[in-house]
This record gives structure tokens, C-alpha cells and sequence, in this order.
């Protein structure tokens, strides 16, 4: 059962990063987001992330940093799901690497009490770029733990959201995780994912798996109504045969239950294997994806060339003369067509001729320097090579493209499975439950019969001095019924043998 839902601080109960934000101040927020995105990717161990980002804001205003804390926007829905939770008498607390002069901005505007988060060390109103806290070298898991125990709740009552690798800790251990707008790692090992940037996507997925879990109490409740009390049998003989069937009902029970149990089993190996093909081939598409961006930039360093050396062979020609004789040819050009398609005088047309013929002298006075002209030649040669070198990348680019879009889409085939899997997962040890609730309940009516037929009392032994004596036999086997017991309890699977030990001495 639902009993309490941590959630990350940045990215998640705010839309925003708020190191990245503070780190403005000092004019390092680039610096500090390629830690942040490192440390959120998993590249580096949050603990040095954290140390150096703080250390890049030494000397830096508490009272600036309160400031822009106070103007950090919330995440959508924020408000709405925190509401949410605590109509249904949920508790909310917040796990985060940040500080706490950010969270206490945002639980003042939400009503959350439970947060754990680092802080800064401040002398004089400045930053000393140094930072403290459960955060800096411990686990979030950690922190949960603590959390758990003192609210004497159990890991697997809690929910955890968050989007980084530092989250995976508590994520992974808590009884059900959910990656929020989260990295590719987080995704990989969470039991949901979300993916729009909207808090109250989480609250849905929360109030419909409370609402399985109320559904299933409330029909283990009904069967437990109505299952009359049971009635002994007027005679000894009907009584021993209501033993008897007693104990074909409660072994058929076991064995289904540990039917229930295997088949939960092979569901959870097939989920951990579709996890971890997920991871494979998530990082394949990744790295087809990094192979065609490196192809692009080779793609468009030939384009550039390609460009530069078109742009400086159009300058050569205009500069050696050609441009005079585009236009000498051009004013050619005009003149014949004058002279081919109008009606002229005599006088006129042969002025014109006279016109042209004196152009065609000057384009033969006009000849273009050789050096230039080899020049060009080569700057020609050296556009194709590199034109030739753009089509080329470009195919391998387009090629690369193509394999990362076949494992991206791969990746969301073996995710569809795998949440298929947890769904039979879960479903499966359901019904192991109910066959485990069902096997109290006929080991509850063979008590009743032995207790009737007095079986219940442990018959005197004599002492066997070859063994262990009759106190110290009966003393052990009491402890053996007991840790028996204590499986029992725990849902584990308990032989005919055993069950005839519990019986013997009362347990349960």
C-alpha cells in the first residue's frame, strides 16, 4: 500500500535546474551545467559534482541566491499533485542534492515538511564554495532509509520520483519508481515513465495503482466476509475426514501458490533481461547517433570549403578581366539582337554593325593572365573534391541516421515488452497472495480439527540416550516450528512435513 511519495527537488518539483540558475550570479553557468548534465548522465559521482559546481560559486551573495530561489518557477502540476496525495492521506517528502535554501522556498508554497537536502556555507553573506549535508557523500537511498524507518513505513510503501542518475538509488528500492522527464539511465530501471513535463501525469499513475491496491484488499476483505466459520463434523470419524481433505486442500493450495510464485519468477527474469537488452540497445542507438552528428560536422566542413573556394574563384575571373568581358559580350549580344528582329534604316543598322565590330575588337584586346587562370583552375578542382567529399559524408550520415532510428525504435519494442512483463509480474504475485491468504485460512480450519481430535498436544517420548533427551528434543523442534513459522509469515513455502511440526506444537 501506498504510504508516502519522495520526490527530486530539480527538474521535478521545480522546472529548472537551481545550481545552473544560482551559478548565473557568477557568470559560470555554463561551467555548472556541463557538471550538472555530467553528473545527471552518471559520467561523475554526484559527490564531485557538487563540490566543484559550489566551488565555482565562492564569494557568491546569500542574499542574491535567496532572491533567485524565490522566483524559480514550479513544475506544472506541482501544486495540484502534492493536493492530490495528501487528500488520500499520503505522505510527501523531497530527496535532493540541492540546497536548502531553494527547498525552503518550495515547500513554503506546497506545505511539504519532510525534505533533505544539502547547504551552503556562508561567511560574511558570501558563499565560501564550500558545501555540507546528507547529500554531499551519502545516497538519496540512504536518506530514504532513515526517512522509512523512523516513519516505521517499509521501502516497498514508497513511490520515488526523479529524473537523474543520483535518483536511481531510491528509485530502484522503493516499491515502485518512476522516471519523470527523465534520463535515458533513469528510464532503463524505473517501474514507470513519464515523459511530459506535467506533475499530474505522476499523480494519475499513483491514484490508479492505489486504486488497484484498495481494489484487491477490498476483494481479499469480501472473501474473508464471506467465508463462514468453519463447522466440525458431529462424529470423531467426520472430523478425520475433514482432516484429510483439509490437508489435500492446503497442499493443492500450496502448490498453486508456488505455481503463482514461479510463473512471477519467470516474469521478473524475462523484465530484467528486456532491462537489460533496453540499456544495449539504447546505447547502440546512442552511438549511431554520436557517429552521424561527428559525420555531419565533417559534412559541413567540406560544404564551407566547397563554398570558400567557389567564392574565391568568382573573385579571380571578375578580377582578371572576365568581368569586362561578360559585359562587352553581353553588349554584343544586344546589338545582333537589335539587328535581327527590328526594322532598321540603312543608316542605323550599319552604324550598329560598326558598333559590335568595334566590341569584338576590344574582347580580342582583352586576355585573362595565365597564372590567374591556373589558379582558378585549381580552386575548380579543389570545389569538386570537396563536393564530391559532401555527397559521401553525407550517404554515411544518412546511413548512421538510419540505424540509430532502428534501435530507438527497437528500444521502444523491448520497453513495450518489458512493461508487459512487469504487468504479468504483478499480477502474478497477486495471486500467489491470494493462493498465500488462502492457505492461512485452511491451515486456520486444521487447527480447529486438531484441536478437536487433540493431535495438538506433543506425545511423551521416552528418554533415548542415543539422541537429544525428551525436553531437549521437544525444546528443539519447538524452535525449528518456530523459525518455520516465521517463513510462513513471509510468504514462504512450507512442506507437509512442516505444516505437521506447527500443528504439533500450536504455532500460528
Amino acid at each position: 500500500m501506498i504510504k508516502l511519495v519522495v520526490f527530486d527537488l530539480d527538474n521535478v518539483i521545480i522546472d529548472g535546474e537551481a545550481i545552473d540558475e544560482i551559478g548565473k550570479l557568477a557568470n559560470v553557468e555554463e561551467d555548472i551545467a556541463e557538471i550538472t548534465e555530467k553528473a545527471m548522465q552518471g559520467e561523475i559521482d554526484f559527490e564531485t559534482s557538487i563540490k566543484d559546481r559550489v566551488q565555482l560559486l565562492e564569494g557568491t551573495s546569500i542574499e542574491e541566491i535567496q532572491k533567485v530561489a524565490s522566483e524559480l518557477p514550479l513544475m506544472a502540476g506541482a501544486l495540484d499533485t502534492i493536493n492530490g496525495l495528501k487528500e488520500k492521506n499520503i505522505d510527501v517528502a523531497i530527496i535532493s542534492g540541492s540546497f536548502d535554501v531553494v527547498a525552503s522556498e518550495v515547500c513554503d508554497k506546497l506545505g511539504v515538511e519532510a525534505v533533505y537536502t544539502n547547504s551552503f556555507t556562508v561567511e560574511d553573506g558570501k558563499l565560501t564554495g564550500e558545501v555540507t549535508g546528507p547529500l554531499v557523500s551519502g545516497s538519496k537511498l540512504d536518506v530514504l532509509k532513515d526517512h522509512v524507518e523512523k516513519a516505521g513505513i517499509a521501502l516497498e510503501d514508497v513511490v520515488a520520483v526523479g529524473d537523474g542518475a543520483n535518483d536511481i538509488s531510491m528509485i530502484e528500492s522503493a516499491g515502485c519508481g518512476i522516471a519523470f522527464n527523465a534520463k535515458d539511465s533513469v528510464k532503463e530501471i524505473a517501474d514507470v515513465v513519464v515523459e511530459e513535463k506535467d506533475l499530474t501525469k505522476v499523480l494519475d499513475k499513483i491514484l490508479n495503482q492505489l486504486t488497484a491496491e484498495e481494489e484487491t484488499v477490498e476483494e481479499a476483505e469480501d472473501a474473508s466476509e464471506e467465508k463462514p466459520e468453519f463447522v466440525l463434523a458431529d462424529t470423531m470419524e467426520g472430523v478425520r475426514k475433514q482432516k484429510n481433505e483439509k490437508e489435500a486442500e492446503i497442499a493443492k493450495a500450496a502448490d498453486e501458490r508456488e505455481e503463482f510464485n514461479k510463473i512471477a519468477r519467470e516474469h521478473r527474469r524475462i523484465r530484467d533481461e528486456l532491462n537489460a537488452s533496453l540499456k544495449e540497445n539504447l546505447n547502440k542507438a546512442i552511438e549511431y547517433k554520436n557517429e552521424r552528428n561527428e559525420i555531419n560536422k565533417d559534412v559541413e566542413a567540406a560544404k564551407r570549403a566547397r563554398n570558400e573556394a567557389n567564392i574565391k574563384i568568382k573573385n579571380i575571373e571578375w578580377n582578371s578581366g572576365k568581368r569586362d568581358k561578360v559585359k562587352i559580350e553581353n553588349e554584343i549580344k544586344k546589338i545582333d539582337k537589335i539587328i535581327e528582329t527590328r526594322v532598321l534604316d540603312i543608316k542605323k543598322e550599319n552604324q550598329l554593325v560598326k558598333n559590335a565590330n568595334d566590341l569584338r575588337k576590344q574582347l580580342m584586346d582583352i586576355h585573362e593572365d595565365e597564372s590567374v587562370k591556373a589558379e582558378a583552375d585549381e580552386l575548380r578542382k579543389l570545389s569538386e573534391k570537396e563536393h564530391e567529399k559532401v555527397i559521401e559524408l553525407s550517404e554515411k550520415a544518412q546511413t548512421a541516421h538510419e540505424e540509430m532510428l532502428k534501435y530507438f525504435r527497437k528500444t521502444d519494442d523491448i520497453r513495450t515488452a518489458a512493461d508487459e512483463a512487469h504487468k504479468n509480474f504483478i499480477e502474478a504475485r497477486k495471486n500467489a497472495s491470494a493462493k498465500h491468504e488462502e492457505f492461512k485460512a485452511i491451515l486456520s480450519d486444521i487447527h480447529v480439527i486438531n484441536k478437536k481430535l487433540g493431535s495438538n498436544k506433543p506425545k511423551r517420548r521416552k528418554p533415548d540416550n542415543k539422541g537429544s533427551s525428551g525436553p531437549n528434543k521437544n525444546r528443539e523442534e519447538r524452535q525449528r516450528a518456530q523459525q518455520i513459522f516465521e517463513k510462513f509469515k513471509k510468504g514462504g513455502k512450507v512442506s507437509t512435513e512442516e505444516i505437521l511440526l506447527l500443528q504439533k506444537y500450536n504455532i500460528g
